[in-house]
């Protein structure tokens, strides 16, 4: 599932930002420099980050605000070419400055925030210069995500929240003239995407009025508030109808195409994922992991069988045996009206087996709240979290989950049968208890704010995926064939997307292949097939994310459970494993076998 956290949900030119790199940018371990001289140097460097992250709220307050910090919440960066132009400006002006810096005369552990620092900077000139994502993509114009954390982050009284709204609500009509110049030649689907997620904005537009009704407004600030509001409906509007427009004249001969193609899809690899291994490395990596799966799910539907399929004759073929296996055992699912409260009910069982079995520490008193997935969210996937900044970590996570509104009976049962008995608990093993809700509250108290601020989107996903095959190895399920056989079929949604996107982007896999391979090969239904078609249309490099992230951990682990023998810890890994934030797995790995 994706994690659009903060950071990414804030709908600005750079929403998809996230830690941006060369892979050579990884932390070396320090080399033997005098105590004195280090402590030293990383005063000096302290003082340098103080100075960089003062800089950088000032040049990006929807950053700050993903942070957690919201003095300036009231300003709306515009996305126009003086804006992108500053930006770079500034990331080449901090490039400059660090470069002046002595990295082997740093501790370890500031070589490591050194690197994510010039990680992000070069990312920045990357996106803005190379990937130019913004002419091509309307999704990223959308002021919905910036409003919804005004209105729902405790950061001040909900009178004063109202207030900080208002006043960027000011800039919406500019913030679209500046979106509509900035668009150029955009691809159909994005646009199609982009115009279906604008009603979120005007959704959220609506819970700005009906908020403000409920605080007492000056007969000038209602004014203010009904004008902003009238212009700022219009603007949308104004968006749509040209996106509408726009969408008319973009022909397939013509239009751009959403596969990015190669050179981009390396590059982006790089600036996102930060592995030791190329993108093509990754794509070969996981079509054995595929084939090491599919022999490791033809045992389980053996031993499934009798049980499941009675005297029906078995398959030579085994990818047909195990798809009635699992097609048959996916009959078993929550009924579509009592899906919410499944997944709220087995928040707290996750919790206690993890205390039982020691597995990891947890903070329940951090709030978790199951919602529906706000409109201008839709479109990509079923479930998803939204956490706070780590300025803020004592403010709601979201666990985000689209309901069935406007699907037939045939797309629910799909999806149902899909997140079926087995697969609906890995699912929030994933995106909640120990998966992301409990990754992001370690990386949260982490004591580099540049290790949690600069998140890797690899490490991220990839302790997600890791942590289904740590609770299913500690006996969660009862270590039952239903249960591993689900977790094969989940885990290879993971090594599938990584094949699925590169096949896709580069190889220029087309649509009937890829919901061949999806359903199977990776043993998803129709609903998870069409869902995922169009994900990987929208995106790129980010399915990568999981594979990537969980096979260098699983690695990394196994490891140092070689190396330590019967002084390997599983509760210690875990835990000095997340208290680097959300670094990067390689800077992780080189920190924890420094220490």
């Amino acid at each position: 599932m994706p994690m659009p956290f903060r950071p990414v949900l804030i709908a600005t030119l750079l929403s998809s930002l996230v830690l941006a790199a060369p892979a050579s940018a990884s932390a070396t371990v320090a080399t033997a420099v005098p105590t004195t001289v280090t402590k030293k140097a990383d005063q000096g460097f302290a003082r340098i980050k103080t100075a960089f992250l003062s800089a950088l709220w000032q040049q990006d307050p929807d950053m700050a605000m993903a942070a957690g910090r919201y003095q300036d919440a009231n300003k709306l960066v515009l996305p126009n070419q003086s804006t992108r132009d500053a930006y770079v400006a500034f990331a080449d002006h901090w490039l400059a400055q660090i470069g002046k810096i002595d990295a082997e005369s740093l501790s370890a552990k500031e070589q490591t925030d050194l690197a994510l620092i010039r990680n992000y900077l070069n990312g920045t000139r990357w996106y803005l210069t190379q990937f130019r994502e913004f002419e091509w993509n309307p999704t990223q114009h959308n002021i919905a995500g910036s409003f919804d954390a005004i209105l729902n982050t405790d950061f001040a009284p909900k009178a004063k929240r109202v207030l900080v709204a208002m006043q960027r609500l000011q800039a919406v009509p500019t913030y679209y003239a500046a979106a509509k110049v900035s668009i150029k030649n955009p691809t159909p689907e994005h646009t199609r995407l982009a115009i279906k997620q604008s009603a979120g904005a005007i959704a959220v537009l609506a819970e700005l009025e009906k908020t403000a009704a409920q605080e007492k407004l000056t007969v000038k600030d209602k004014a203010a508030l009904d004008e902003g509001l009238k212009n700022a409906r219009a603007a949308v509007n104004d968006y749509v109808q040209f996106l509408e427009a726009l969408e008319k004249t973009l022909g397939p001969a013509t239009a751009r195409s959403f596969r990015i193609g190669k050179d981009l899809y390396e590059g982006k690899f790089v600036a996102d994922i930060q592995s030791s291994l190329t993108a093509e490395q990754t794509y070969q990596r996981a079509l054995k992991f595929r084939d090491e799966a599919h022999l490791n799910m033809e045992k389980l539907a053996d031993q499934l069988w009798d049980k499941t399929m009675g005297t029906q004759a078995r398959p030579a073929d085994r990818v047909r045996k195990i798809a009635m296996v699992i097609d048959k055992l996916s009959e078993k699912h929550v009924a579509a009206q009592d899906l919410f409260t499944e997944i709220r009910s087995q928040l707290p069982q996750l919790e206690k087996w993890i205390r039982e079995h020691d597995l990891v520490s947890l903070n329940a008193k951090k709030p978790l709240i199951v919602r529906e997935t706000p409109v201008y969210q839709r479109g990509v996937s079923l479930a998803s979290i939204e956490a706070p900044g780590i300025f803020r970590p004592n403010d709601k996570t979201y666990y985000n989950v689209t309901p069935f509104d406007g699907q037939s009976p045939e797309q629910i049962e799909s999806t149902l049968r899909e997140y079926n008995h087995w697969v609906l608990q890995i699912l929030n093993i994933h995106e909640a208890i120990p998966g992301h809700y409990t990754q992001l509250q370690h990386a949260n108290q982490s004591p580099s704010v540049i290790k949690t601020l600069f998140g890797n989107g690899a490490m991220v996903e990839g302790w997600a995926v890791y942590s289904e095959r740590m609770m299913l190895e500690s006996g969660y399920g009862g270590n039952t064939p239903e249960m591993w056989l689900m977790y094969y079929k989940w885990n290879l949604r993971a090594v599938c997307n990584t094949i699925l996107d590169y096949q896709v982007h580069v190889l220029g896999m087309t649509e009937a292949e890829a919901k061949d391979f999806l359903m199977n090969q990776a043993f998803q239904t129709k609903a998870e097939a069409d869902g995922k078609w169009l994900r990987v249309q929208y995106t790129s490099v980010q399915l990568t994310s999981y594979f990537s992230g969980y096979s260098e951990i699983l690695e990394f682990r196994e490891q140092l459970k070689k190396q330590q023998g019967d002084k390997f810890k599983l509760k210690q890994f875990h835990e000095q494993f997340l208290s680097y934030g959300s670094a990067p797995v390689g800077m992780i790995k080189k920190l924890m076998l420094k220490d």
